[in-house]
């Protein structure tokens, strides 16, 4: 189609999205031209704010705009228990199945050498940092890193380096389908995983 350089421009610009192919980017870019220019220009504001103004929680790494975020500076959570994830969907997904209480820590991703991530990418060292801290409470680390290839793999990674930290490590149980993500798990299922960990060491 020999549309408008803007258009097809508008049209690109969704597809980085994912799940968006060529169909949906057409579709969502003539929705806001014809029916709905006040919404693009609320989603143009609200995006062009969030990339300018949100960063990295300096303690446990998920996204917010301020420096702690809500989790991290809840006088409620339960500072003994902190769950590993491998990204901060994870987390919302882990807080709509109402189980969990404790804090959090994000890597970020997953080990994969092939992509150039490595355990400094992840920011394993700065966990490694949060539990042996004096001043930390932490008495068990929850892995909860998505049951792929690379999340197994990260998740051994992880359970090696906190072998000697005196703590329980323990990884949500395979509730979760293998080769799953935890933002597509549902609710209870998610609880029932975290209900049945088991530590590491466990054969």
């Amino acid at each position: 189609m020999n549309s408008s350089p803007l258009i097809d421009q508008l049209m690109e610009a969704f597809r980085c999205l994912p799940g968006v192919g060529p169909k949906s980017a057409q579709r969502m870019t003539l929705h806001l031209l014809e029916r709905d220019r006040e919404g693009g220009r609320k989603l143009s504001a609200a995006l062009a704010l969030a990339l300018e103004r949100v960063g990295n929680c300096v303690q446990c790494r998920t996204l917010t705009e301020e420096a702690v975020c809500r989790i991290c500076a809840s006088a409620s959570r339960d500072r003994k228990i902190c769950c590993v994830v491998e990204s901060p969907v994870d987390i919302y997904a882990v807080e709509q199945s109402g189980t969990f209480r404790g804090i959090y820590f994000v890597l970020m991703g997953h080990l994969s050498p092939i992509d150039g991530i490595g355990p400094e990418q992840l920011g394993i060292s700065q966990l490694l940092d949060k539990v042996k801290h004096e001043d930390s409470d932490i008495e068990e680390v929850i892995i909860a890193c998505n049951p792929t290839v690379e999340g197994d793999a990260t998740a051994y990674y992880l359970a090696e380096q906190l072998k000697h930290c005196h703590i329980l490590v323990s990884r949500i149980a395979h509730g979760v389908p293998v080769g799953g993500e935890l933002e597509f798990v549902d609710a209870s299922t998610l609880s029932h995983a975290f209900a049945g960990r088991k530590a590491m060491d466990e054969s």
